[in-house]
């Protein structure tokens, strides 16, 4: 426990010291790598404490990049009200569609969550007027803390609200599970039917977490789009929702901070290896069967096993 929390103190005094240290680009690529992390630590919710493996969680990533940049565009809010609208939108969306997909379990469950996100990837491609169609929204611009306040416009700026959404996440996340009601998710992805056999209905709290996820994915869209400056139906396609399943198994499935870790070093591979070849889509595959093959905890998973044997 010590050890844990020595960590997460040395952690947080990282992100505070990094932007003073790191070079412009530097800083960019940190917060990016913070943004996927959140997105990731997403979709550990129901993944890894639910147990319910969904196809479509780029989804909700979407149409918080989309309302945030909509908001910022042609309402001129400070940022803080276009991250309330990427995560209000994300959650209101996946209120009907999660009440659709709990009620199934396993691949019915993935694949209802993909038909659903494929559904509103195609509104998304199609509504040229509202979302720019297949060019997207461009121009999004980093508006003020609040209003009349200072700007974000700067790396430092945004960075520093990135790392306090994600740190803050984190810890929500984490009170969630700790809760009696992340005991019952747990309770549900060991057994749903025993769980069922005391008298509970788990459909209620499947669906719960569903949209708490995806109100968390869509404030990581939220902070996307003024941060790339676009959003694009790109980032709602079943790849990127692929994309976030790796990054949660290379971090550690069930473990919070390791998703965050995990898209860390997927989005740090993919830069690297893209650097040297085209074909680095291959060898990313091939450094994510290693890491199944001898990591099968994940980073952090294999971290805490290693740990509790010494």
């Amino acid at each position: 426990m010590r050890g844990a929390r020595a960590l997460a103190a040395v952690a947080l005094v990282a992100l505070a010291v990094v932007p003073w240290v790191a070079a412009r680009h530097q800083l960019s690529l940190l917060t990016d790598l913070l943004i996927y992390g959140l997105f990731a630590l997403s979709l550990d919710l129901i993944m890894g404490y639910t147990g319910m493996v969904s196809f479509g969680h780029a989804a909700y990533f979407g149409l918080g990049a989309y309302a945030s940049a909509l908001v910022l565009i042609h309402f001129g809010q400070p940022v803080p009200v276009a991250l309330l609208a990427g995560a209000l939108l994300a959650g209101v969306v996946a209120l009907p569609v999660g009440w659709f997909s709990t009620r199934a379990t396993g691949i019915y469950f993935a694949m209802l969550t993909l038909a659903f996100a494929q559904f509103l990837y195609t509104v998304a491609y199609k509504w040229r007027d509202l979302t720019g169609g297949s060019d997207g929204i461009a121009g999004v611009p980093k508006t003020a803390l609040f209003w009349g306040g200072p700007s974000l416009a700067s790396p430092q700026a945004f960075y520093a609200l990135v790392a306090a959404c994600v740190v803050l996440s984190l810890l929500l996340c984490r009170a969630v599970v700790r809760s009696p009601f992340g005991h019952a998710l747990e309770a549900i992805r060991e057994n749903e039917r025993r769980f069922m056999s005391l008298g509970r209905d788990p459909r209620p709290f499947k669906l719960a977490v569903f949209v708490i996820a995806a109100v968390f994915a869509g404030l990581a869209g939220a902070l996307f789009a003024p941060f790339r400056g676009f959003a694009s139906p790109e980032v709602m396609f079943w790849v990127f929702s692929g994309q976030g399943l790796m990054m949660v198994i290379m971090g550690g499935i069930g473990t919070l901070v390791g998703p965050v870790l995990g898209a860390m070093v997927f989005i740090l591979i993919q830069e690297v290896l893209s650097s040297y070849t085209e074909h680095w889509m291959i060898f990313t595959g091939v450094v994510f069967v290693l890491m199944v093959i001898f990591l099968p905890d994940g980073l952090v998973g294999t971290a805490r096993r290693l740990r509790a044997r010494v």
